[in-house]
């Protein structure tokens, strides 16, 4: 992928996303888990979450999406790693509690044969 045009590498992890995106929103654990390392971590607010501790809080109910939608600005490839710089805006639930969420996301993905896995997802508020 890195010796094809900027297009085309935006639309592959646009489309990508969008179907992580969908699997988010369907609360699938499993089908989550599948575009996302074992070894992916999740920064935020609060801290840093292993990819278990997410997909636990998903199966459990703990954490719902109902919405997930993503704009990707930036598609960086170093070789078999891709940075992708994105506007997402998610709304949902966790532990009851509704949230809306408008955030810049940080994604580094790494090539896994033929497929591109997530190792980390950096999010930060956008600002009003």
């Amino acid at each position: 992928m890195s010796n094809q045009s900027a297009d085309h590498r935006h639309q592959h992890f646009a489309q990508l996303l969008n179907a992580w995106a969908a699997a988010i929103v369907a609360n699938d654990p499993e089908a989550i888990g599948r575009f996302a390392d074992p070894e992916w971590i999740l920064v935020g607010e609060g801290g840093i979450f292993p990819r278990e501790q997410f997909l636990e809080a998903v199966a459990s109910g703990q954490l719902t999406h109902d919405s997930m939608s993503f704009d990707v600005h930036e598609v960086r490839m170093y070789g078999d790693v891709a940075v992708v710089v994105v506007r997402g805006r998610n709304s949902g639930a966790f532990d009851g509690s509704a949230f809306e969420q408008d955030e810049w996301t940080s994604d580094v993905f790494v090539r896994q044969g033929d497929a591109w896995r997530c190792v980390l997802t950096h999010l930060t508020p956008a600002a009003a």
